[in-house]
């Protein structure tokens, strides 16, 4: 089995797991920087192996468009190509459908979008997208989705939830046949994707209907995208109610901390977002006592680090007013410095729930980290 669980807290469903995947193991829950044309923005892969990240996340749309999957395999693979030894995870792209610019239309068949360098109409089956994530040589990849909005109907989005199961059933029956013709490989591994915007039973169903494909795990996607922190909430709760323990969770998109770990504490193991660095390039710092706006006056002069609780090296070395300086003049030094902070203050916080998790505790540090966060 590509999961298992090795520790699960007393009074929540939180849990520490192990995934296993063609490049090694990796435990969970664990957060994934975007790195959606094989670079996190403004980090270096060095930069995430200091930080301890163990798993980053590329496009299979953008990457298939520039530089092309041929060239990324031609190159060793993803990993060799960006010179990154942690998992890399492949999204499909059906996350683009959220984009006017990129998106045109979609049928049963598959997806069209255009192309945003040359113009150009590109036709993305399921099929067609297995064999760009399967070149692109990722460790997990996805399934492609159909991306409801969140203004959506609930018809409209029932309708979208129809086209994911169906491509669902497509990815893994194509996914299966090309792996099954090179034994010899060890397997990328394969996520589905549920739909459901924010109605618990379209949650539901979509997760039932993916049940019968059996894939390495389940992602739960169309959230974190505006609406409330209940109906988030309670749509990983009705996605969690329907797809076994024995399967990880991805919470597709979601960067907050606050939002993590509560999605943590209902039986979440992965998390990705362009949240931690996006805020960053802008001046909101993550510390261990909330958030701060660096680049407000009243720090101007502060010799302090940016979080006095942290041990990135950015705390060691600079100060707020070296950092608010250099983002206020658009350095890259100082985006680099900002957004390396906020992304290793989202890995020490993930190794210290899974601490808490071991000691059965997790409830109590959540407790205590919303209270600090928001106070």
């Amino acid at each position: 089995m590509a999961f298992k669980i090795i520790h699960k807290d007393k009074k929540t469903n939180a849990r520490v797991g192990v995934l296993s995947t063609k490049k090694g193991e990796i435990e969970t829950p664990f957060f994934m920087p975007v790195a959606t044309k094989t670079s996190v923005k403004h980090i270096s892969s060095l930069d995430l192996e200091t930080m301890g990240a163990n798993a980053i996340i590329s496009n299979t749309l953008v990457l298939h468009l520039r530089p092309g999957e041929k060239l990324i395999k031609k190159m060793g693979g993803i990993g060799k190509f960006m010179n990154y030894d942690g998992i890399n995870v492949t999204d499909s792209g059906g996350f683009q459908m959220y984009s006017p610019s990129i998106y045109i239309s979609s049928n049963d068949k598959g997806v069209w979008f255009r192309n945003p360098m040359s113009g150009e109409k590109i036709f993305i089956t399921p099929e067609k997208d297995m064999d760009i994530q399967l070149d692109l040589g990722s460790d997990v990849a996805m399934c492609l989705d159909c991306m409801p909005l969140l203004s959506n109907t609930k018809e409209e989005i029932r309708k979208a939830i129809d086209k994911t199961t169906l491509w669902a059933g497509r990815c893994k029956e194509h996914h299966d046949d090309k792996q099954n013709k090179k034994l010899k490989d060890k397997k990328q591994l394969l996520f589905g994707i549920s739909q459901g915007g924010v109605y618990p039973d379209l949650r539901k169903r979509s997760c039932e209907e993916l049940l019968k494909f059996d894939f390495d795990g389940y992602s739960i996607g169309g959230l974190a995208l505006g609406e409330t922190h209940i109906q988030e909430m309670k749509a990983i709760e009705a996605h969690k109610s329907v797809i076994g323990e024995d399967k990880p969770a991805y919470l597709m998109g979601a960067g907050h901390p606050v939002e993590i770990l509560e999605a943590v504490s209902r039986g979440v193991d992965m998390f990705d977002s362009r949240y931690p660095t996006q805020n960053a390039r802008r001046g909101t710092i993550f510390t261990w006592d909330g958030k701060i706006k660096i680049l407000n006056k009243k720090y101007e002069s502060d010799k302090g680090p940016l979080d006095k609780d942290c041990d990135c090296k950015v705390c060691k070395n600079y100060s707020r007013a070296y950092v608010r300086h250099l983002l206020r003049e658009q350095e890259g030094t100082g985006l680099r410095l900002a957004s390396y902070h906020n992304l290793y203050f989202l890995q020490r916080l993930l190794e210290k729930a899974k601490a808490e998790i071991e000691r059965g505790e997790f409830g109590k540090f959540l407790k205590g980290f919303k209270k600090r966060w928001m106070n």
